[in-house]
């Protein structure tokens, strides 16, 4: 009963609509010549406007609370601040919403991937939300948002069949660097932390679980990443109809 009566969940029910209504709007802009002309890369579109706005938000937001409070470098399960717990409230919202998204568009199939890793983020962020442990851990993870920017901008124009852009080929290098820096560095830094819960019955060790999950799938989507933008050659011809929604 106390969980239901928690006040963390006005906070995450606003934190979905607000991600709900912000599609709503963005639905309202024109759309690219090759996007509109098909309803699954429409779709995917409007999504990826919505995660876009997220990554910049949130990747901001998640340097801020960094150096306001830089604790959270070392002091991961007992660092807070109430901008950091807002930040994962409102991540942790974006998550819900995109994972209704998917569901009520009849994506489930093309976009399971986001799925478990939706899944998987709201459960590392709900020990934060409800239990107001590992906050700064919350907040280091988020700082992938601000990869994501870049990778999101990847995404869009190759759903724009706008590879052949000076944008795309600038970006691509940039996206490394940045997946590099905010990726694979926090997640090899949060895996080297976690560790120490191993073998016990806590809170860290169901952490640590999912972390090494989002290891190993980040660990494939920067294999694909590299053999996508720097060795097209051995990307094999025949490719799944709706391998764009995630590559």
């Amino acid at each position: 009963m106390h969980l239901l009566l928690h006040p963390a969940w006005p906070l995450l029910l606003g934190a979905t609509l607000t991600f709900r209504a912000l599609r709503r709007a963005l639905c309202r802009l024109p759309l690219p010549a090759h996007v509109r002309t098909d309803p699954l890369r429409t779709w995917r579109w409007h999504n990826l406007l919505v995660s876009f706005t997220h990554s910049i938000v949130s990747g901001i937001w998640a340097l801020l609370c960094i150096w306001q409070t830089p604790e959270m470098l070392v002091e991961i399960e007992t660092a807070w601040s109430l901008s950091g717990y807002l930040l994962v409230c409102f991540s942790a919202g974006y998550f819900i919403h995109d994972t209704v998204d998917i569901v009520i568009s009849k994506q489930t199939r093309a976009s399971w991937e986001y799925l478990v890793h939706h899944v998987m983020a709201m459960g590392a962020f709900f020990s934060g939300i409800f239990w107001k442990s590992f906050v700064g851990g919350g907040v280091l993870t988020l700082l992938v948002e601000v990869s994501n920017i870049f990778l999101t901008l990847r995404m869009m124009m190759k759903i724009n069949n706008a590879q052949d852009l000076l944008l795309y080929r600038v970006n691509k290098y940039v996206n490394l660097v940045m997946y590099f820096l905010f990726r694979l560095a926090p997640q090899v830094y949060l895996t080297k932390f976690f560790l120490q819960y191993a073998g016990q019955r806590t809170l860290g060790t169901f952490l640590l679980v999912i972390l090494l999950m989002l290891d190993l799938m980040i660990l494939i989507y920067f294999s694909r990443l590299l053999r996508s933008d720097f060795c097209p050659e051995r990307v094999p011809r025949r490719q799944h109809k709706d391998k764009f929604l995630t590559e």
